[in-house]
């Protein structure tokens, strides 16, 4: 938690408000006369591959802080309300007026009522751009962010107050990425347990400080310009687990995990939608890697696709067994968790024999976009 008395969850969408138009300036980017809307104190607008269009920009506000952002956070939602409290979080930040807040969707009006906490931050941006892949529109937001460090955020995240304090405390040694701590946001039942253990179990509380091999592609923090160093590439390496982390440690990158920073991840905690996200996640996977590899490759995998819930579970083990020795888990979770494999190793097992990941992308996009309206919580 972040210090939140009562937290209200929200899946409504918010309706346009428009700025009083002799606020308003317009600004033109070059040669390009197709145009959309975008509001925000620093702003840009975004086709899908990242080239400017026409926006409008908010001008300048009596109480606006002209601070350079030591970190930007970035959020790709699909309106204002999906994040209220997430927002809520960053503002409990101890160093709020150093982090800079790129929020990126597919409407700008959608994200407009963040301008009413611009002067608590350092910066604040919106910018326009399709919310088909969440790694495109994090690319967008990574390009336009103004800090040198960036750290990705999700909806369903929620940092502790020191979270930034501390990341960029880290930051001080040679590290290119810092991971927090992460904690499970929705521990009531087996199944939100059994979800975050195996999506997030290895980094959460126990593990020491110090070097890591693996990181989470979000709820990270970033040296920007080693991201940027990816150039087209970056948007498929948001989106693809492996190929992000894989790519930094054979570039030399040292990740470091830091467990002073804090947040809480809130997880699927249904039945029905906790197993179709679980059989999804393996489906896109396995499909995002049939792009790239060779059949031989693909048919090996096949092969041995009975090992996969064996090797998947034993991957997140000293994360299940550093969770039970700090809390009583239900008593279902870990057979629950293993369950989860073997319905995640099915959907590895169709995405190699050609199933289409299409269904899978559009799927998860839904989970990670609107999670809380699967954990029991959402309205």
């Amino acid at each position: 938690m972040c210090d939140i008395a009562s937290r209200v969850r929200r899946s409504r969408t918010s309706s346009t408000i428009l700025l009083p138009q002799q606020r308003l300036k317009i600004r033109r980017a070059s040669a390009l006369t197709s145009s959309s809307l975008v509001l925000g104190i620093n702003v840009a607008s975004h086709t899908p591959s990242d080239t400017p269009r026409r926006g409008i920009e908010d001008g300048p506000h009596p109480h606006d802080h002209v601070v350079d952002p030591q970190l930007s956070a970035v959020l790709a939602t699909d309106t204002y309300d999906t994040i209220h409290d997430v927002v809520e979080c960053l503002r409990r930040q101890t160093i709020r007026d150093r982090i800079e807040l790129v929020l990126v969707g597919p409407a700008a009006g959608h994200l407009e009522k963040v301008l009413a906490v611009r002067h608590e931050f350092a910066g604040v941006q919106v910018i326009e751009h399709p919310l088909t892949s969440l790694g495109t529109a994090r690319a967008a937001g990574i390009r336009s962010a103004k800090a040198p460090i960036v750290f990705i955020g999700e909806t369903h995240t929620y940092a502790e107050p020191r979270l930034a304090e501390k990341l960029l405390a880290a930051f001080d040694g040679p590290w290119t990425t810092v991971t927090p701590a992460i904690g499970n946001e929705n521990p009531e039942n087996a199944l939100s347990w059994a979800a975050f253990l195996s999506d997030y179990g290895i980094w959460g509380d126990g593990l020491p400080a110090g070097a890591m091999e693996r990181v989470p592609i979000h709820n990270t923090a970033y040296r920007r310009s080693v991201l940027l160093d990816f150039g087209d590439r970056l948007a498929d390496a948001l989106s693809r687990d492996d190929e992000l982390w894989e790519s930094l440690r054979r570039l030399g990158h040292r990740s470091y995990f830091e467990p002073q920073a804090r947040l809480n991840h809130a997880n699927v905690s249904r039945p029905w939608p906790w197993v179709q996200e679980r059989f999804h996640i393996g489906l896109q996977v396995a499909s995002q890697r049939v792009r790239r590899w060779p059949l031989s490759r693909r048919l090996l995998y096949l092969a041995a696709s009975v090992l996969i819930p064996v090797v998947l579970t034993r991957r997140v083990l000293p994360g299940v067994r550093r969770a039970g020795q700090r809390q009583r888990l239900p008593l279902a979770t870990l057979p629950l968790v293993a369950t989860g494999m073997i319905i995640w190793a099915t959907g590895e097992v169709a995405g190699y024999l050609g199933f289409s990941g299409a269904a899978a992308d559009r799927w998860m996009l839904e989970f990670e976009v609107r999670k809380l309206a699967y954990t029991g919580r959402g309205s």
